[in-house]
């Protein structure tokens, strides 16, 4: 069963909250990051993405970057911009995205039922990243991020969060990207009945996004293993699984042996039956949106795909029957030639990089499922990477966990 811990949170001052709040880290770059703190607000991209603190050009790897990182949060706390909760305590986080609504349990979870795969995992880390947010979280004393984990829904856990939320929230603002956020801080007796009903009703939670991270959680606990501090366990919201949304997450791919459009057609025109596409999305699974010759294409494989969890995906159809059969792209995960663009950006983006960028196709894949992604995680297989993007993203700022 999964075990809940309350946790006292360093959150934003009230009137800041809105400031404050940043996308995640790894969902934008060194340059947009730039470009959002220009504005001298007291954004936690200070902390998160803390290269924007330091001059242009410095390698965000930099021993400078972690300790400019530590600095930024130590600064927040001492400007009052970030306020820490004097009793340990659960919260509720909710996000609204046009018709999209989902309520998530804050709190932190355990490293111990990581490491034993309690909370399970459905895609496999890259050793640079894990060692990036591992030096991050060590230098700052803090889970900076939560790690967006789900579970299989559960009608007394809705029970208790929907009494939460009857009252109003604090803080409730809307960013810029139009999403919603909301938080509340759960009683004493909600908080209670919450850990009971986790420890008691929830067998498994999974790993949604945040794999580097919760990989770095454990490493830092690993080092930290025998010294005081609250790092055995880790930041984390937990949604329900009929709550989430997750779009597609397309390929953008190069040729380097030279093929013109129409020969890559044709090759692609081996494996695929391609007909002109009526919109760049597939209607449905087992489908794809290919954008060649300046035209959209619907593809469908001439062969059925496999049906173990894993080969089925279409996402696994993608990298076996075009990565890796058409390119050569063995391994998506350290390959130059793929890229990776997230659902929430549209087909316009995968149009424009083509022609502005001379990728050689763009991919327009079929979401994955929630369902199979639990399926996946139970049998104790990985996912190709990049196969889900779930929209929309937590907000980071509005929480952090202190060892």
């Amino acid at each position: 069963m999964s075990t809940l811990y309350p946790f006292s949170a360093l959150r934003p001052a009230l009137s800041l909250a809105r400031s404050v709040a940043a996308p995640p880290y790894d969902v934008i770059d060194t340059s947009e990051a730039r470009a959002l703190v220009a504005t001298g607000e007291a954004s936690y991209l200070h902390v998160s993405r803390p290269e924007v603190g330091l001059p242009a050009g410095v390698d965000e790897h930099d021993d400078a970057v972690y300790a400019e990182g530590a600095r930024a949060l130590a600064r927040l706390v001492a400007e009052g911009a970030l306020v820490a909760d004097a009793e340990p305590s659960l919260y509720v986080y909710a996000q609204t995205m046009g018709a999209h609504r989902q309520l998530g349990v804050v709190g932190c979870v355990s490293v111990d039922e990581y490491d034993r795969d309690v909370i399970k995992k459905h895609e496999k880390t890259r050793r640079n990243k894990e060692d990036d947010r591992t030096r991050h979280i060590d230098e700052l004393g803090a889970h900076d991020e939560p790690v967006f984990l789900t579970y299989r829904a559960d009608a007394e856990i809705d029970a208790v969060v929907a009494r939460i939320t009857s009252s109003s929230a604090s803080p409730d603002f809307v960013t810029a990207d139009g999403v919603r956020h909301e938080v509340w801080v759960a009683p004493p007796d909600a908080r209670d009945a919450l850990v009971a009903a986790f420890a008691s009703r929830v067998p498994s939670l999974y790993v949604a996004d945040g794999h580097h991270r919760s990989a770095a959680a454990s490493r830092v606990h690993a080092k930290r293993r025998g010294a005081p501090g609250e790092h055995g366990v880790f930041l984390a919201v937990l949604f329900p699984d009929d709550q989430l949304q997750i779009l597609a997450y397309n390929r953008l791919v190069r040729d380097s042996r030279g093929r013109t459009q129409a020969e890559l057609r044709a090759a692609l025109s081996a494996t695929f039956e391609l007909v002109p596409a009526e919109a760049p999305a597939p209607p449905r699974a087992g489908t794809f949106g290919l954008f060649i010759e300046n035209a959209w294409w619907l593809a469908t494989p001439r062969q059925p795909p496999p049906v173990d969890p894993v080969g089925a995906l279409d996402c696994s159809v993608c990298q076996e029957m075009i990565l890796s059969a058409v390119f050569g792209i063995d391994d998506p995960r350290v390959d130059e030639r793929v890229d990776f663009v997230g659902g929430i950006r549209g087909a316009a983006e995968l149009e424009r990089r083509v022609r502005e960028e001379g990728w050689s196709l763009a991919i327009h894949l079929y979401p994955t499922s929630v369902a199979q992604l639990l399926t996946v995680s139970d049998a104790g297989l990985l996912m190709p990477p990049k196969s889900t993007w779930f929209e929309p993203k937590l907000r980071s700022g509005l929480f952090v966990h202190r060892f």
